[in-house]
């Protein structure tokens, strides 16, 4: 399984693992550079490769499709979901192709809508896509609450969430590599107005930002005995957050563990266009869309699902009226919208979970070729090597250019064994797997999930 960006798939993931150990399928959690190399050099025997998006760029249409000359059988999910906006079409264009659903064998959908769209642009793949619901949308149910906990140092006061998602201004990479990624993707070429929806967004999240500011202080100064933490999306660059709220009572700015932990210990979430509200919803969260001008460019579609605010004092009001009447008329409103634009978006299933329909159609997909031994020493070898490469390559850089600095992995940082093997713990209680599951660090970012 390819794991592009920790925060928002690990987990998923790490339950999908652990159910395919359960069954006796050897599974690892990964970088992209990782399982490519352990398959050329022959170390990985042909497997499901389970992948993030089906995006076709030139790089992912050949690393396909020389996966499958392998023997490998391609199966996605794309994590992006197209949740926030109205519609699939368009998404499903700049996401699929013809080229990249022929290499694949498995398409998993997040619900009707993605499922429906993806079969009317391309019937002649319709019988590869099942409409299963997301193993990340298993996680926001109630009965997963337990397997994942905010950090016990966090203050024990309630605190109210405030998810951003202004990635477009404020992500680890600047605008200019935005567009450069875009194009280099030809992103622009399946849709020629990419570019200036990009410049557009870009100067209406700039507003979006500052309205936040204003709100957070006035929250700040105003409030009942509460907290305020800020997430920033994983593709935004949280230093900016913490520069632009320096000196903010009361207020914290934390991208620390999965986002399910911090929507269920608030006691109410407030977005702009984020995929957590989905998440609010499902997790019975009251969920407050601030929107304090009207968008051209922004993901209107989510602030549908929460009480619309439009300004920053009636903001206040209701944060404080939330907190000192922590039953309001949720109920009614989360099944009203239950009906309507959330099953659209996100196929709920309360007699099975999304990771354990993937592994039944992955078990589908099974044949002779795909049980083959791997050579786990020689493939954690590899990785070893791998490192130490890297290690004297950024030497050797810095060596002849003292102003090279070596990013920063952003999106997969070091994996921490003590913490997923917590996580795997908690995780096979909810599920009542009693089978002795292993989980193997074979590098930094390299998990191996199987049976003892």
């Amino acid at each position: 399984m390819h794991c592009e960006i920790f925060l928002r798939e690990f987990d998923s993931k790490l339950l999908l693992a652990i159910l395919a150990a359960s069954k006796g399928h050897q599974v690892i959690v990964s970088d992209i550079e990782s399982i490519e190399k352990g398959i050329k050099r022959g170390f990985l025997k042909p497997g499901i490769f389970h992948t993030k998006s089906l995006t076709p760029s030139k790089k992912k249409i050949l690393r396909h499709k020389y996966l499958v000359k392998t023997g490998c059988k391609i199966s996605s999910i794309d994590e992006e979901g197209g949740l926030v906006v109205k519609g699939y079409d368009e998404f499903a264009k700049r996401r699929y192709s013809d080229e990249t659903l022929e290499t694949s064998s498995m398409v998993f959908a997040w619900g009707k809508e993605d499922s429906e769209t993806l079969k009317k642009i391309f019937p002649k793949y319709s019988s590869k896509i099942y409409m299963t619901g997301s193993p990340r949308v298993d996680l926001w149910k109630p009965m997963f609450s337990d397997t994942s906990s905010i950090p016990s140092k966090f203050s024990k006061k309630p605190y109210i969430l405030i998810t951003s998602n202004l990635g477009a201004v404020n992500g680890n990479f600047s605008f200019h590599e935005t567009i450069k990624k875009l194009k280099g993707s030809d992103y622009h070429k399946r849709d020629p107005n990419i570019i200036n929806v990009c410049f557009g967004r870009a100067a209406e999240q700039i507003k979006i930002i500052y309205s936040f500011i204003e709100a957070i202080e006035l929250l700040a100064k105003n409030n009942k005995g509460y907290d305020i933490v800020l997430r920033p999306h994983p593709s935004e660059n949280i230093e900016s957050w913490k520069i632009f709220l320096k000196d903010i009572v009361n207020v914290y700015v934390i991208r620390e563990g999965p986002i399910n932990a911090w929507v269920k210990g608030s006691f109410a979430v407030i977005h702009n266009g984020c995929t957590t509200g989905y998440e609010a919803i499902v997790s019975k969260k009251t969920l407050i869309s601030y929107v304090p001008f009207p968008l051209k460019y922004g993901n209107d579609l989510t602030n549908q699902l929460g009480y619309i605010v439009n300004d920053k004092h009636t903001l206040l009001n209701m944060v404080n009226n939330i907190l000192s009447h922590s039953k309001t008329n949720y109920e009614k409103k989360f099944n009203l919208l239950k009906n309507n634009l959330l099953l659209e978006k996100i196929y709920l299933d309360n007699n099975e979970l999304s990771a354990e329909k993937i592994l039944k159609v992955w078990e589908q997909n099974e044949d002779s070729n795909l049980s083959n031994t791997n050579n786990w020493f020689l493939f954690k070898l590899s990785l070893k090597i791998m490192k130490l490469n890297g290690i004297f390559g950024g030497l050797f850089k810095r060596l002849i250019n003292k102003n090279f600095q070596k990013r920063e992995n952003f999106k997969f940082p070091p994996l921490n064994k003590k913490i997923i093997n917590e996580k795997k713990r908690k995780l096979q209680k909810v599920l009542g797997i009693s089978e002795q599951i292993d989980c193997q660090l074979l590098s930094d970012r390299t998990l191996l999930i199987k049976k003892r």
